[in-house]
């Protein structure tokens, strides 16, 4: 298989002589800093683990190799089921003694680190061919640092699990192994220490390579064969009683079984007809899988094809814990979408999904709880058998349909806007599902650091965000702007007029500006575009703000007599909102988004709406959340007069980055262009 059509890892230098020199220098350095990012990041990592305290870092390794660890203790190495891994595993790793343990914590530690540089140098020279000059120098800082990022390799890091090597064993035997029983060799080992690696000894026989098929199955046999004479009574318990290691580790129904066998329990069913059920969907998927990785094979993309066997054995196995799903990461190099706007897709759903818990990606509502505890699944399911990953054959592999961009303005504003030209205007509509996993993600990091903006809860900071209280209503007074309490009390007094403004409070702070998101999206795509960015600037900026000057509300200082009319009398050192207490920093204040979002809503509605109406509407919106922050005492003026810088500075950054939005380009570039016609027939 080694010899197969793959990337390889065509030298750098036989792209060097085609390169103009600055294109060479500006490459060097971006290879550089790459790699200073990918050791930055293996050096946290490392960091993390070392910087734990004792016995509660290695903590697999620790079970296995420590003074009571089930290596050293007489009698099966699953009595406790603390140890995960197949006879083979325990009879290699049973040389380790305790008295190595110290040492072994830094070895292992720094030794997985290697291997994890190694997977990524491999997998970086496995892509397919041709490949640019730039993908062969930057492919490999870049998969080692997604690998260093991945929950697997830092699940296994912290661990000191062994993950890692039947994953590399794969690659080696697949990409630098010289000869059919090498490379055999390699993979047959790597299924002695992870079962389900066997599937590929079909992908070996499908696609020619016979004696390494062969080689894979006699490495395997004769490896749990030395196990089975050595522990039998071991192996017995592995593979007859647990059913090649389901229930080791840990309950198969627990949630880091990412497994088909682990989703259908957690499903609810059990007994015969779950593991009937799960026999017959997981022969589908791996003969459905198979059958895909060989089409690729055959196509050149035999990279794709060993992650596809590979997230096909995540789905097959009985138990898939976190640290052994690194497959569906090596399945970014599948290119998949026919317009340039698709293309980004697949990659960034894998990408978050190996990086990110699943709480970040989607929220915790309980109709989603059955996709939330399973996310990886889908993702390797997808890849094995769904994504319509190219062919190389086809006209869309290299050139997919180009993105409509705005012409470029003859002329703006200022001189040199805009900053980034490269950043054109696009006129057409982004990826649905892309926007909408990226603005969950923006959105979960939001509240992150918006809650961490107060020291991490509502009590914390809670001296400091008073004192700027009392610095804001000082202003105010000086600047005679101090109308909160007058207006908090007179709508206290109007039962209609406080309902209305407590509900517009509640509502329509996310409603709206997400109505206006949809609308542009289906409507007005090159817009949305301008629009959207704006929003993330100043959302980004408000950040900032909520960072440095955390700020009491007028409703949370006790010595002011304001009343809180949205969520009534409250204990101000330990404030209770119900579940919003523990998603929000209730002193996050300045600037007031609320207004802020209200504002670009104003905005966008008096840009773009064509009739007269709509922008009443769109201006009445912000009016009315103001009315409705201060009433209610959520927010000082000024909260709002922030809120206003913030969304200013989101549309200027927008508009000093890209330029003028969409319509406008286009405006100025026709009257650039008939400008010039006028003057060359003056001229002629």
């Amino acid at each position: 298989m080694a010899d197969a059509d793959h990337g390889g890892g065509q030298p750098a230098e036989d792209f060097g002589a085609t390169a103009p020199g600055g294109a060479r220098a500006r490459l060097r350095v971006a290879r550089v800093g790459l790699w200073l990012i990918a050791a930055v990041l293996a050096a946290r990592q490392v960091a993390a683990v070392l910087g734990t305290p004792r016995g509660e870092r290695l903590t697999d390794l620790e079970t296995w190799v420590g003074p009571n660890g089930v290596l050293h203790v007489n009698g099966s190495l699953y009595d406790s089921t603390r140890f995960t891994g197949t006879p083979f595993g325990g009879l290699v790793l049973k040389p380790l003694t305790r008295s190595a343990e110290q040492a072994l914590g830094w070895g292992w530690t720094f030794g997985t680190l290697l291997l994890v540089v190694a997977l990524g140098v491999i997998a970086a020279r496995a892509l397919p061919r041709p490949v640019s000059r730039r993908t062969a120098l930057l492919a490999a800082p870049v998969a080692v640092s997604l690998l260093m990022l991945s929950l697997p390799v830092r699940s296994t890091l912290s661990l000191g699990q062994t993950s890692i090597i039947p994953v590399l064993l794969v690659l080696l035997g697949c990409f630098t192994a010289r000869g059919q029983r090498t490379s055999g060799l390699l993979i047959g080992l790597a299924a002695a220490l992870q079962p389900t690696l066997l599937l590929f000894t079909p992908l070996l026989w499908c696609t020619g390579r016979r004696r390494a098929a062969l080689a894979t199955g006699v490495t395997f046999a004769v490896g749990t064969g030395l196990a089975w004479a050595a522990m039998p009574h071991d192996s017995h318990r592995y593979w007859v009683h647990h059913m090649a290691g389901a229930g080791l580790g840990g309950p198969a129904d627990d949630l880091a079984n990412q497994s088909l066998h682990g989703a259908l329990l957690r499903l609810g069913l059990n007994g015969p007809l779950e593991i009937a059920l799960f026999l017959m969907l997981g022969a589908a998927v791996a003969i459905l899988a198979l059958r895909r990785a060989v089409r690729y094979f055959h196509d050149g993309q035999l990279l794709l094809a060993v992650a596809i066997t590979g997230c096909a054995a995540i789905v097959v196995s009985p138990t898939a814990w976190q640290h052994q799903l690194l497959w569906v990461l090596l399945a970014v190099v599948g290119i998949a979408g026919t317009r340039a706007g698709d293309r980004y897709v697949w990659p960034v759903v894998v990408v978050l999904v190996m990086t990110l818990p699943a709480g970040m990606l989607l929220p915790d509502m309980d109709a989603l709880h059955p996709l939330r505890d399973n996310l990886v699944l889908p993702a390797a399911l997808a890849a094995a058998t769904a994504v319509p990953f190219l062919p190389r054959g086809s006209p869309f592999y290299r050139s997919p349909k180009p993105t409509a961009y705005a012409p470029a303005a003859s002329r703006a504003r200022f001189r040199h806007v805009p900053l980034l030209p490269s950043l054109r205007r696009a006129l057409t509509r982004p990826n649905l599902l892309l926007e909408l996993l990226l603005l969950r993600v923006t959105y979960a990091a939001y509240s992150q650091v918006r809650l961490a903006a107060g020291g991490g809860g509502n009590s914390a900071g809670r001296g400091e965000a008073e004192e700027h209280g009392r610095q804001i209503y000082d202003l105010e007074r000086v600047l005679h702007l101090d109308i909160e309490r007058w207006a908090n009390h007179t709508v206290v007094g109007i039962g209609w007029l406080r309902d209305f403004l407590d509900q517009y409070y509640t509502s329509f702070h996310f409603f709206v500006p997400l109505a206006v998101l949809a609308v542009l999206y289906r409507r007005r795509p090159g817009d949305y575009r301008w629009a959207r960015s704006a929003l993330g600037f100043a959302t980004l900026l408000a950040l900032v703000g909520f960072w440095l000057y955390p700020l009491a509300p007028p409703r949370l200082m006790p010595t002011l007599g304001f009343i809180d009319t949205v969520h009534g009398v409250q204990d101000f050192s330990q404030p209770d909102y119900g579940t919003l207490t523990a998603l929000t920093n209730q002193y996050a204040a300045m600037p007031s988004l609320h207004f802020g979002w209200s504002l670009w809503c104003g905005v966008v509605i008096v840009v773009l709406a064509a009739r007269w109406w709509l922008k009443v509407l769109g201006l009445l919106h912000p009016l009315l959340t103001l009315a409705s922050i201060v009433a209610t005492a959520n927010h000082w003026v000024l909260d709002a007069a922030g809120g206003a810088v913030v969304i200013a500075a989101g549309f200027g950054l927008t508009y000093v980055l890209q330029g003028p939005r969409a319509r406008t380009a286009a405006a100025l570039a026709q009257t650039g262009s008939g400008a010039a016609a006028v003057r060359d027939r003056t001229a002629r």
